[in-house]
């Protein structure tokens, strides 16, 4: 490999990513625009009585300029259209009859629409088909559809929101049929199709009717000061659309549900962007710097990171200090973004310590503290899940093979030892010995690809997993070299890599694939290393690497890209590179 063309692709890669940190010091990023998103925006003004007609319209015309040719809409920009989306958008077209376009677009989608389904109730269940017997996604989808008077309200169905008032611990024992992060849908939309399906049921109907007002109050405590629930516009949406609908048909049980459509319908009009759209989230600030500064220490580059002690005040600063009131996780952990909405979890928290450690900072109560609360929430079955401890199976809820490798990295990067630690960490990696397939491969939670089969990412699960091998000095073992060979064996001929075997290639899974291989990969692998790293510096060279793919999973199938992954992840592999031959 010619030394001079790595050294110039690794500067160009890096001082990219150097460029786009805030004047702050730290990333912040841009998450793409989604459909969505602005469907479920749309709804809530509608739904709200907002009469803004220049946000509405703008929302709108990012829609309909944004519909794919064949008449559906995807999560992003980039997405193949999928029913739940296409669906949610379809709702609005209805309620905006009237708006210039909307009939052409109308006509288009109920043509994609079709093969799903030929009456409300056919495309009702092929909604309910997507998502299974999580509820998360699918109730919500449902209830806004009714709305709109494209599904019965019979086709919706209930939640439990009576639930959410027994003590915020008691959550995880009752098995609700959303996942944790979902309760502010669970007690808004619990309510609105309550009202809707009143059929008299005195096991069901007494404990709803004395709960609806405890329950907003608990919607309320829930709510950050920023107004949007997780920083998502989707869920803030849904709760503002089924709390305004009750409140002007029968009116709410509790001033709080009042004070939550004002707080949340704020958060929606700040998160507007200039062209229309709504993402999904407000940021990924957390993320995408612990991101960066370690992609930095893979090639030991950190000296050309400026202020960073400066940085590393502002990450310490976004370690929660107090009972979370979302989940009520302990202190000590760290959510997403420095957003008030973000939630404490466990991908993050072990990639604020491993950032905290390379920025030269080893703080021992802070470590401390965040190896305490990720022990506590390891699960019954040796992995680490999302937020909460034992809620359950459902997506996001369940052990992730990928979290449980980035814990177990982050805790021995600390140089943490005592008995517990010894037991934690053997727990951890027989599940993830459990969890590998056949090919060798893992699945990762929070990440996918639409052109594999059921939106799986084997490629970025194996090389999260792999990297817990590689630090924990592991490489010898059986599951390593299994997954180091399912690796190779997707590599597609020209050096990169895709989500899967034969899927089309990107710049994140090829990075990513790369720098977890130089140090996995025996000699005889090591011509297919450079046959990646050939590909990567082509990309930067030809000025192509910048471009994101819709990789990232929100919660339930709900699809994402984010502009700095690719920066990021190319940053990480290069540095490494050009490290690895000082």
């Amino acid at each position: 490999m010619n030394a001079d063309r790595l050294n110039r692709a690794y500067a160009i890669a890096r001082d990219e990513l150097l460029r786009q940190r805030i004047p702050g010091g730290w990333w912040e990023g841009e998450l793409s625009a989604s459909a969505l998103s602005t469907a479920t925006a749309l709804m809530a003004f509608r739904q709200a009585n907002v009469t803004e007609p220049d946000r509405i319209t703008r929302g709108l015309d990012w829609l309909l300029s944004h519909q794919n040719a064949d008449g559906g809409w995807g999560d992003t920009v980039q997405s193949f259209s999928n029913i739940s989306t296409t669906m949610l958008c379809r709702a609005v077209l209805e309620i905006h009859a009237d708006h210039p376009g909307v009939a052409g677009a109308t006509a288009k989608c109920n043509a994609w629409l079709k093969p799903h389904g030929n009456t409300p109730l056919e495309l009702a269940e092929a909604i309910r088909k997507r998502y299974g017997r999580d509820r998360t996604f699918s109730v919500p989808i449902l209830m806004m559809c009714a709305l709109a008077g494209l599904v019965p309200w019979n086709e919706v169905p209930r939640l439990p929101f009576e639930m959410a008032a027994l003590p915020q611990s008691w959550y995880r024992f009752a098995r609700l049929p959303v996942v944790s992060y979902a309760l502010p849908a669970l007690i808004a939309i619990g309510q609105v199709v309550h009202r809707h399906r009143s059929k008299w049921n005195l096991f069901t109907a007494i404990p709803r009717l004395f709960t609806k007002a405890v329950t907003l109050r608990v919607l309320e405590r829930m709510q950050p000061s920023s107004g949007g629930y997780l920083e998502a516009t989707p869920l803030t949406s849904f709760v503002v659309m089924s709390l305004a609908t009750v409140e002007a048909k029968w009116g709410l049980a509790d001033d709080a549900g009042r004070r939550v459509i004002a707080s949340g319908l704020k958060f929606i009009r700040d998160s507007q962007q200039p062209d229309g759209s709504w993402p999904i989230d407000t940021n990924l600030s957390v993320w995408l710097t612990t991101l960066s500064v370690n992609a930095l220490a893979a090639g030991n580059d950190l000296d050309s990171l400026p202020e960073r002690d400066k940085l590393l005040k502002w990450l310490l600063d976004q370690q929660t200090k107090i009972q979370h009131p979302f989940t009520g996780a302990a202190p000590g952990a760290w959510g997403w973004s420095d957003r008030p909405g973000s939630v404490p979890d466990c991908d993050d928290t072990p990639g604020a310590v491993l950032a905290v450690g390379n920025l030269g900072k080893n703080n021992r109560d802070t470590c401390e503290a965040a190896i305490r609360w990720m022990f506590d929430l390891q699960n019954g079955d040796g992995g680490w899940p999302t937020f909460c401890k034992g809620w359950g199976k459902l997506p996001f809820d369940r052990s992730g093979s990928d979290l449980t490798a980035h814990v177990l990295r982050a805790v021995h990067a600390t140089g943490h030892a005592s008995p517990e630690w010894d037991r934690r960490r053997e727990r951890g990696f027989n599940y993830l010995r459990k969890q590998q397939r056949p090919d060798g491969s893992w699945l990762p939670l929070w990440f996918g690809n639409q052109h594999a089969p059921d939106d799986i990412n084997p490629v970025y699960g194996t090389v999260r997993v792999l990297a817990a091998y590689r630090d924990l000095k592991r490489a010898d073992s059986t599951e390593c070299r299994r997954g180091v060979g399912y690796l190779l064996k997707a590599q597609h001929l020209d050096g990169s890599w895709g989500g899967d075997i034969g899927g089309p290639p990107s710049v994140e899974e090829t990075a990513i694939a790369v720098e977890v291989l130089l140090e996995l990969a025996t000699p005889e692998q090591l011509p297919n290393v450079t046959r990646g790293l050939e590909w990567l510096i082509a990309r930067v060279e030809a000025g192509t690497w910048t471009k994101p793919s819709p990789i990232g999973f929100y919660f339930a199938k709900l699809w994402y890209f984010e502009k700095l992954y690719p920066v990021i992840f190319t940053v990480a592999a290069l540095g490494k590179v050009v490290s690895m031959k000082k």
